[in-house]
């Protein structure tokens, strides 16, 4: 979610998904004001180390000279990583580093995600993907879609078409869904409430499409939510909507083990952490 400036849509949501009397919007809208004044405003855009990564941990390289993995990250602020402190604290950058060091050989990271990005953003994203379509894509989006009036259905709907897109031109996805934003404090009370109900029944909704379709997902919300709660000091950046450094490298171990078995699964092994043949990179 795109800090600040998102809590005035969000109480606008608030209002359209809970039906909410005037007392009570004015009472959220007070609330609204007041967090504002404590979330500091993120960068305009995150950084970017998009590049080769070799197993030895050597990179950015020029992503057109040799053979690698393709890995795309597409999706919403926490898949570009807004909040991030530097280049290599970007949790794509920590996860094609860790990628070329489980599969022992280089991977290829380009970034599409975009901050702020909905469940309906995510088509133009596929789109550019798609002109070279990457071995491997990791898809987190749906954090902002609170702010919208799309449905829960229609949003889970969405994200599952344009990951059949992805999958139907030969890329092994992998989505972390939704998640639960009642790690973000400084929403104030009900107010974040609500967007929790919101997000973790979002998250819900897209591992239905995405069983449906058979494809991976894994549930952000469960895996991270605890840590963060309890350590927002350490994993939160200056913005407090954002992890930093420490939250992403949390979300990146998390994460790893699914794309490692996604990969392996997709293109074969004969050993353990070797891939034994290269599709089309």
């Amino acid at each position: 979610m795109a800090g600040a400036r998102a809590l005035k849509a969000l109480i606008f949501a608030a209002g359209s998904i809970g039906g909410l009397s005037g007392a009570a919007y004015g009472l959220l809208t007070g609330q609204s004001k007041r967090a504002r004044t404590i979330i500091g405003a993120p960068r305009d855009l995150p950084l970017n180390a998009d590049g080769r990564y070799l197993p030895d941990g050597t990179g950015p390289l020029d992503p057109t000279r040799g053979d690698a993995l393709s890995f795309a990250m597409l999706g919403d602020s926490l898949a570009a990583g807004l909040g991030a402190e530097a280049p290599d604290r970007l949790p794509g950058v920590r996860l094609a580093t860790a990628l070329a060091d489980e599969l022992e050989r280089p991977v290829r990271l380009v970034t599409h995600a975009i901050s702020g990005s909905r469940t309906p953003e995510l088509e133009p994203q596929v789109d550019r993907a798609l002109i070279d379509p990457p071995d491997l894509a990791l898809v987190i989006i749906g954090g902002n879609d609170v702010t919208t009036r799309l449905s829960i259905g229609a949003s889970a709907a969405l994200l599952a078409r344009q990951v059949e897109r992805l999958m139907a031109a030969g890329t092994t996805v992998v989505v972390g869904t939704c998640p639960d934003l009642s790690i973000i404090v400084p929403i104030p009370q009900p107010l974040r409430t609500i967007a929790s109900r919101y997000g973790l029944s979002l998250a819900r909704a897209q591992r239905r499409e995405l069983d449906r379709i058979g494809a991976r997902a894994v549930s952000i919300a469960a895996l991270l939510s605890p840590e963060f709660l309890a350590r927002p000091h350490d994993l939160f950046s200056d913005d407090r909507f954002h992890p930093n450094g420490a939250g992403y490298e949390l979300a990146a171990n998390v994460l790893l083990a699914p794309l490692c078995d996604a990969v392996r699964q997709a293109q074969g092994f004969t050993g353990a952490g070797r891939v034994a043949s290269s599709s089309g990179t």
